[in-house]
């Protein structure tokens, strides 16, 4: 299972990533968040490290610009978007880079496969959160109940996001679908906001096994 830690800010945390064999690793870009990345991290460090797993960008509804922008400074391997951004927009981004196409899901999803029906033939990937009850984006800490994508056919890989701590993993590993592909976590396993504490890290990746 692809674990993908997100909301990193510090360099030396990326390292840690990097030993501890983790598979993606995701850098926010949007500017109202507390993880955001551009004034924390330096992009030309990031670009010239070589690290083994991938570089995730996060956007809300971004400007393309700043998105091929952020590609090119800071060595993106994936982006990630997730605000209401169009199918165009995942097209155009994934002749450059692989596409994460995120979900915000709650009470009123009825249908995941229409939700994502338009985006079908334009991404790499799927990642389905927790609509935020305070207009949040993500890192919202809550769980959306995953059962409406077990009733999905879904077709494309996806991760599953949302309040996932260590105390999830039983929970993660129960959960059965053919294109779950891997679990993104983010606020569960932090000391404080863009700053992850490594042993939970550590344990939630033993806890994956």
């Amino acid at each position: 299972m692809n674990i993908k830690v997100c909301g990193i800010t510090q360099l030396k945390q990326l390292q840690q990533l990097d030993g501890l064999e983790i598979d993606f690793a995701g850098l926010i870009f949007e500017k109202s968040s507390p993880r955001y990345v551009e004034d924390k991290l330096d992009p030309k460090a990031i670009k010239n490290s070589d690290f083994d797993f991938k570089i995730v960008g996060v956007f809300v509804n971004p400007e393309m610009i700043d998105v091929l922008d952020a590609i090119d400074n800071y060595g993106l391997d994936v982006v990630q978007l997730h605000g209401q951004e169009s199918a165009e927009m995942c097209e155009d981004l994934s002749e450059e880079v692989e596409v994460i196409k995120a979900f915000s899901i709650d009470n009123s999803v009825k249908d995941i496969d229409a939700l994502v029906a338009p985006y079908d033939a334009v991404c790499d990937y799927y990642l389905f959160d927790t609509k935020s009850t305070k207009g949040l984006a993500g890192g919202t800490g809550e769980q959306f109940d995953w059962k409406i994508l077990s009733k999905a056919k879904i077709e494309k890989p996806f991760f599953i996001s949302g309040g996932i701590g260590v105390d999830d993993t039983a929970k993660l590993k129960s959960f059965k679908h053919p294109d779950y592909f891997g679990v993104d976590v983010n606020s569960k396993l932090e000391k404080e906001p863009g700053v992850k504490d490594m042993a939970l890290v550590l344990q939630f990746k033993q806890g994956m096994k």
